[in-house]
């Protein structure tokens, strides 16, 4: 199925409401978090998209978080890429476990790296982090600590290769990405 032909069925099975784009030959649909699981169950049965194959999320700042689905239909072979948008402030979104069993344990990692919770979910216990770890690492306002303490290996920084070291100008060591400028 091309894409075009892909975007045409996603939108008669799902109606007007769903936006699809496509790029690099995978289309994309956006749901509204109120028809998540309506929409992933209704693509399921009517397109013939059985094989879940990947939920995760995405921190978009300010926008709030992206849960991302990826189905894959195993007769027709082509993929459908699916997500919903929660705001940071009510970071949930409606369990998939019930159409899909799989979905549990990538939503189980979701929840512990992002802090996003799965309304109906079996049970969200952690899954990844060792026991006693504070935060969640995948938001981007996560402090990567690690890379503060230790230098990080490989390639020097821009200014410090060793002819610029030994100018004796050497340039402002910048912090590494993620680190925020009032770190200590």
């Amino acid at each position: 199925m091309t894409p075009e032909e892909l975007q045409t069925r996603v939108i008669e099975v799902l109606g007007e409401d769903a936006r699809c784009t496509s790029s690099y030959d995978e289309v994309t649909v956006d749901v509204a978090r109120e028809h998540w699981v309506g929409s992933v169950t209704a693509v399921r049965d009517e397109l013939c998209l059985t094989f879940f194959d990947l939920l995760t999320a995405v921190d978009e700042l300010d926008a709030g978080f992206d849960v991302v689905l990826r189905l894959w239909a195993p007769a027709d072979r082509f993929a459908l890429l699916m997500r919903t948008r929660c705001p940071r402030d009510d970071a949930r979104v409606p369990s998939l476990a019930a159409v899909f069993s799989g979905a549990a344990w990538h939503e189980r990692g979701v929840w512990e790296m992002f802090d996003i919770a799965f309304d109906g979910h079996p049970g969200l216990t952690p899954l990844l982090l060792p026991d006693g770890f504070e935060g969640h690492p995948m938001r981007k306002e996560f402090v990567l600590a690690s890379r503060v303490a230790k230098p990080w290996p490989g390639a020097k920084d821009p200014g410090e290769s060793d002819a610029d070291l030994a100018s004796g100008r050497p340039r402002r060591r910048q912090l590494p990405p993620g680190v925020p400028r009032s770190w200590p």
